[in-house]
């Protein structure tokens, strides 16, 4: 795939993985829709990249709006071949029997409702021009659970699971599909994860060396620039010092 013909539509790029990656498509010569709800980063952003980078400001929760900005976009930024379903976030880490209903209900808007709604918007353009990509950002909690991480690993279990049924709908098509998981990262996850406490979000990479956003960008792009035959999967990466929880037991 030759990066100047890419036209890459990325949720959540205000900060994090999404800003890493709209930086990375457009330093490689791409064209970038950079979406997100924050529209003063997002113009921050676009004045830092140049007219490659088109800032649209839209909640992925709300179905009417994605339908609506992507009817909108211009005509040299309109043929999306790329969408980097991206927007996503865990709230809380309490146990289901006494978690907030509330933040179940914005995780599953989000990561389950808002990927669905740029999909279904953008998905048979890329059908009927017989070539595009959706690379999903899922997570590892969608295959190894821990205590606390009901709703948010269930939505990711989602993500990976729709990826393969998207793929399966698409065969005979050139429109691949890929769901790419990442382990721990250090990005504003944490911070929206407990509301703004700063000591609750430095924990979990307190004494480790975890993944970066840049970390992040670079898979993302290398698997969208790979040749056109070529389909990856699924991608699951951690950093080295992570592993897979062992078996919990509770004894008397």
């Amino acid at each position: 795939m030759d990066p100047e013909g890419m036209i890459v539509f990325i949720t959540g790029a205000t900060a994090g993985f999404g800003e890493a990656m709209a930086r990375r498509f457009v330093a490689e010569g791409a064209r970038v829709i950079a979406t997100g709800r924050r529209g003063d980063r997002l113009e921050a952003l676009a004045r830092d990249l140049g007219n490659r980078c088109l800032p649209v400001t839209v909640d992925v929760t709300d179905r009417a709006a994605v339908l609506a900005a992507v009817d909108r976009l211009p005509e040299d930024f309109a043929e999306v071949n790329v969408l980097i379903n991206n927007a996503g976030l865990a709230l809380g880490l309490d146990m289901a029997q006494s978690a907030d209903l509330q933040d179940w209900d914005t995780m599953v808007a989000t990561n389950i409702n808002g990927l669905l709604y740029c999909t279904r918007a953008l998905l048979p353009g890329m059908c009927a021009r017989d070539r595009g990509h959706i690379i999903n950002l899922g997570s590892v909690a969608g295959s190894y659970p821990y205590p606390g991480g009901n709703v948010y690993g269930a939505t990711k279990a989602f993500v990976h699971q729709l990826s393969l049924g998207l793929r399966a709908d698409v065969l005979g098509q050139n429109v691949r599909v890929t769901s790419l998981e990442p382990g721990l990262a250090e990005t504003e996850f944490a911070k929206v994860r407990f509301k703004g406490d700063l000591e609750k979000a430095a924990a979990p990479y307190q004494g480790l060396d975890p993944l970066t956003a840049d970390d992040i960008a670079d898979i993302v792009y290398y698997v969208a620039a790979l040749p056109a035959r070529v389909n990856i999967n699924r991608i699951e990466v951690m950093p080295i010092m992570q592993a897979f929880s062992p078996f919990a037991f509770k004894r008397e």
